[in-house]
């Protein structure tokens, strides 16, 4: 009988879970992150000195493999860093905050602050365009916020429409990889942008039959649609089904996990569904090397506070 994974030293112990760190961030050795150096540097042999201390021979500076990234200065124990990083790289549908104070014994608003940075070290990993010669992505909107069932707004007397919920559009090339974008508005500019500059012009795109894509699938090698409308949801290989997947994917986590999330944070919700998608098992990747790669990214990244506003990620602050 293996051991249980949360056993592991790294997400019990500091100094494991340094080294750990030390091994994703640094595996040809320690890289100074003031001048990039990487010929002289040692770790400190001071007898009375913090963890994980390192000195560089050129610049003479002394640092540690979390110094220039998101978990500078945080007093939250490193280990515990790693575990949270883990469980919201290994659940499908993400993890509460409310979940995660409880799991790793810290308050609710450090907890908040936590999944957020991890967010945005899932976040910026895309490069490049999808698609290609001979391949296939998948383009659809869809919305967030209350069903046009829901009661009406108590201040106008009305009931929601389309209009009034938050709007995703989401790419998906056929058995790869998902861009989505918490988009102002769903109009013939804002699609141009999102699908022209994301997806190669070889590509073969397929729609549902909603008439702003017909301008804007002349752009790629063939564009082709489903009538939904119709009830028509598969013709051949024509479909829209896997991109709809990936929506039933995200809704689920934020109607099931999440219950309400604000329009200035849902970029990150977004970006974080993109990415376990992007890593998932069916592409060969399992939560452990998922959970490396979302640590990569804490590189290079210091985020102090989320100065979020509208529908555009934060910027981290150096």
């Amino acid at each position: 009988m293996t051991n249980a994974l949360f056993t592991e030293a790294r997400f019990n112990n500091d100094d494991a879970a340094r080294e750990h760190l030390e091994e994703i961030l640094w595996p040809h050795g320690a890289v100074c992150p003031h001048c990039g150096g990487t010929e002289r540097n040692a770790r400190s042999q001071a007898a009375s000195h913090r963890a994980g201390l390192w000195h560089c021979g050129d610049c003479r500076s002394q640092f540690t493999v979390t110094v220039g990234t998101l978990f500078e200065r945080s007093k939250v124990p490193l280990h515990k860093w790693l575990l949270a990083n883990h469980l919201l790289c290994s659940s499908k549908k993400g993890m509460s905050t409310h979940q995660l104070h409880r799991t790793l014994g810290v308050t609710y608003k450090t907890a908040w602050f936590m999944t957020h940075r991890l967010r945005e070290a899932m976040a910026g990993n895309d490069t490049g365009t999808l698609g290609g010669n001979g391949k296939i992505v998948e383009a659809d909107e869809t919305y967030w916020g209350n069903s046009p069932r829901s009661k009406a707004v108590k201040s106008s007397k009305r009931v929601q429409s389309a209009n009034d919920k938050q709007k995703i559009v989401a790419l998906v090339e056929r058995n790869g990889s998902v861009r989505a974008f918490h988009v102002a508005s769903v109009n013939g500019q804002t699609l141009k942008a999102v699908l022209h500059g994301n997806i190669a012009k070889d590509t073969n795109l397929m729609t549902d039959d909603a008439r702003i894509y017909r301008r804007i699938g002349r752009h790629f090698a063939s564009h082709a649609s489903v009538n939904h409308s119709a009830g028509e949801y598969a013709r051949g290989n024509v479909t829209t089904n896997t991109v709809e997947g990936f929506f039933s994917i995200l809704k689920r986590g934020l109607v099931g996990t999440f219950h309400h999330v604000a329009p200035k944070h849902l970029n990150r919700y977004v970006g974080e569904f993109s990415f376990r998608y992007n890593t998932r098992t069916a592409l060969g990747y399992t939560d452990v090397e998922r959970a490396a790669i979302a640590l990569k990214g804490i590189s290079g990244k210091r985020l102090t506070y989320l100065p979020v506003k509208g529908t555009q990620s934060a910027q981290a602050l150096t």
